[in-house]
């Protein structure tokens, strides 16, 4: 792998001091020590940030090439300023052994334009029956670390509080997604209220999430480990986490970008593309979701981007896939619904974005402060260009994005992955 040299003259970091950057061998170096005739670029109006991480990323690959590969789901990741994203384990087959997580590392090393995360499997198949080779897993070249079910709810207490126990023997992490499925049946599409009533679609209550998460904090008290909770989307979960962090348990939790600015009134016109796992919500729990990433109650952002084939998407509502693309448009929508309002500094956007993500996967090379010694992992953000966003433009191989036509933040210059140019406009 070759690492090019290039100095960056002229940048703002995240707290407004201005910087020259010199990428050489993967790392940052000092500027003065740029050689002669050094590739340089002009940042002058441009922030430099950390690379930013995602937790919550589904690639398809093994088994969905039609909807993403790992090529293109981080092409698109690097389009929207990551470094680095954790695969979700949802693939064909199941990322639930060794072999299977070590398949996923070694696509991303051979094709990935950001490093590429296995997340492990918590139950065989997804089935949540039996634990999956947690250990194994661990303890393999992919070396994971979080494991998730996501898509679906590791809804067993005995099962849950196993995982929860088996993981803290190599400080692993648990990523619930909190999905009470007596509370939300198999034909519940939309949040529950008036407008599932309206539109005679099958309703999920705010409750079938905030009690599952009730009782995993309880688990994680009691077994002493580490739960994350994947995509809030209701104040009452808010609230549930607000409380066990008051009482010194070890959880963590992300919200997606889409919470953050889309509410229920999208499903109004019946298009499956706003059809998401959880559902949006009204805007009294968007608001919540806002105050709780601003506060740290809520610590990360994850896109859960969940491409789909056309297939897939274009069906009825209710038949229609679950989930919405994420990874190109989740700064933006930052910027749109956090920053510009003054709920997050971009400092607090690089925490939420970048150093907190890495820091709950474990990833010692991501996440970094922008010093010399540091690995370049970067991205270079015009925090004043906007732009109608068009799925024709997308790296992704898939069209379901929900933001289409719609004006938002398009902040991404460049991004930088090992010194290496992954996206430049």
């Amino acid at each position: 792998m070759t690492h090019p040299t290039l100095l960056i003259t002229g940048a703002r970091l995240a707290d407004g001091r201005r910087t020259d950057l010199l990428l050489a061998g993967g790392r940052l170096a000092d500027p003065a020590s740029a050689p002669a005739g050094v590739e340089t670029l002009d940042a002058d109006g441009l922030l430099a940030l950390p690379g930013l991480v995602d937790l919550h990323t589904h690639l398809r690959e093994p088994g969905r090439e039609d909807a993403e590969t790992v090529r293109t789901g981080t092409l698109a990741a690097a389009r929207g300023g990551y470094t680095a994203v954790l695969a979700m384990a949802n693939t064909n087959p199941v990322t639930d052994t060794a072999e299977a997580a070590e398949h996923v590392a070694a696509l991303g090393r051979r094709d990935g334009a950001a490093q590429v995360v296995p997340v492990g499997a918590v139950t065989k198949g997804l089935a949540g029956e039996q634990l999956a080779e947690l250990g194994l897993m661990a303890r393999s070249s992919a070396a994971v670390r979080v494991f998730s079910d996501d898509g679906s709810c590791v809804h067993d207490s005995r099962l849950m509080r196993r995982a929860l126990e088996y993981v803290r023997a190599f400080d692993g992490v648990v990523a619930q997604h909190a999905q009470d499925p007596r509370l939300a049946g198999p034909d519940a599409c939309c949040h529950e209220g008036e407008v599932s009533g309206r539109l005679g679609l099958g309703g999920w209550p705010a409750v079938a999430e905030s009690t599952v998460v009730a009782r995993d904090v309880q688990l994680a008290r009691l077994t002493r480990s580490r739960l994350h909770v994947c995509h809030v989307s209701t104040a009452e979960t808010v609230e549930v986490l607000r409380w066990a962090k008051a009482q010194g348990i070890a959880v963590t939790a992300e919200v997606t970008p889409h919470h953050l600015l889309l509410t229920t009134d999208a499903v109004l016109g019946y298009d499956p593309v706003f059809k998401v796992n959880p559902p949006l919500r009204p805007d009294e729990h968007v608001q919540a979701l806002r105050q709780g990433l601003a506060d740290g109650t809520i610590d990360a952002v994850g896109t859960d981007h969940a491409p789909h084939a056309r297939h897939d998407k274009e069906h009825a509502f209710a038949d229609a896939a679950f989930g919405m693309l994420g990874l190109e448009t989740a700064l933006g929508v930052l910027v749109e619904t956090m920053v510009e309002p003054g709920l997050l500094s971009w400092s607090d956007l690089v925490e939420r974005m970048s150093a907190t993500p890495a820091r709950i996967a474990g990833l010692a090379e991501q996440g970094r402060p922008l010093a010399v010694g540091e690995p370049a992992n970067l991205v270079l953000v015009d925090p004043t260009r906007r732009t109608i966003v068009d799925p024709a433009d997308s790296f992704s191989l898939s069209r379901n994005n929900p933001y289409a036509g719609r004006e938002l933040p398009d902040p991404v210059e460049a991004t930088f992955w090992q010194g290496r140019p992954t996206f430049r406009r």
